[in-house]
């Protein structure tokens, strides 16, 4: 698979974010994007997931344009959007079923993350029990639970101990290894550099 933003253009109001923007992203290797804040990071990755439209420009897989309705996209945004008095659980599979998921295979996947990333204690719990970095753990649960084709991962180091970063970099390096496209955004070039096939 191979992602490509072509010539993006982005406009609010009078203020150009962005002008000509191009890249592309290949499965099984993963893509840096850096820059410093207020770059343009995040409002390129919002409209490649088409949370809002270009005023110009393309966004192709494989040559084509994307199709939504059949790529899958696993996003860990800087800012966490999860909610702090509800349970883990019901919220992982809630966010689950929101991506097509049956409830059945929902739970089987969301039970793997949890053990995978050593969370399972904490699965009936209220999220604002748990630290930040554990929180930021649950929230990448939400993005891997459904499998996606192309995970994008916006700051996913912030916050973290360095035994959950290095949990984290073997999660990352596995999804690389499974053929899928993997997108960082950051404005740490060390985890840029080492990650990452292209920039």
């Amino acid at each position: 698979m191979l992602l490509e933003l072509k010539n993006i253009e982005k406009s609010f109001g009078e203020k150009k974010v962005l002008s000509g923007v191009s890249f592309k992203a290949e499965g099984g290797k993963a893509f840096g994007l850096l820059g410093r804040n207020g770059a343009g990071k995040t409002t390129s990755i919002r409209i490649l997931m088409n949370v809002f439209p270009a005023n110009e420009g393309a966004v192709l897989i494989d040559g084509k344009p994307i199709n939504y309705n059949k790529v899958s996209f696993g996003y860990l945004p800087e800012e966490r959007g999860l909610y702090p008095k509800k349970i883990i659980i019901d919220q992982l599979i809630y966010f689950a079923e929101l991506k097509g998921m049956k409830h059945k295979d929902a739970i089987k996947a969301i039970d793997y993350w949890l053990d995978r990333l050593d969370m399972t204690e904490y699965r009936n719990k209220r999220l604002d029990t748990l630290s930040k970095g554990n929180q930021q753990k649950i929230q990448l649960i939400t993005a891997l639970a459904h499998n996606p084709d192309i995970v994008i991962l916006d700051e996913p180091f912030s916050g973290l101990d360095p035994v959950n970063a290095m949990l984290l970099k073997d999660v990352v390096k596995e999804q690389i290894t499974q053929g899928k496209i993997v997108l960082f955004s950051s404005h740490q070039m060390s985890y840029i550099e080492e990650f990452c096939d292209s920039i």
